[in-house]
């Protein structure tokens, strides 16, 4: 049953689901228990994220002035901004 609990299965969900539809005349309720907890077990559950406090947003790219025109526009590395033509080479 640990199994299940590590997989993130409710303690009580584990009851209702190893005995749902049981034959009402049992042989081997152990026999039976156990080849439930290990057919019936529940895949594992894909990693959680970290909280949105833990996530870090992505900051916005600095501030750069225009080689062109001067004007203030957003980029990862200085240069032209996108109403300015192609500097020539």
């Amino acid at each position: 049953m640990s199994a299940w609990l590590e997989r993130g299965v409710d303690p009580d969900a584990v009851g209702r689901i190893l005995s749902s539809g049981l034959p009402e005349d049992m042989r081997r309720p152990a026999s039976v228990l156990a080849y439930r907890l290990t057919a019936l077990l529940p895949p594992h559950l894909p990693p959680a994220l970290p909280p949105p406090a833990a996530r870090r947003p992505r900051r916005p790219d600095p501030l750069q002035n225009c080689d062109g025109c001067d004007r203030a526009f957003r980029s990862p590395a200085p240069g032209r901004c996108r109403d300015c033509p192609p500097a020539a080479a």
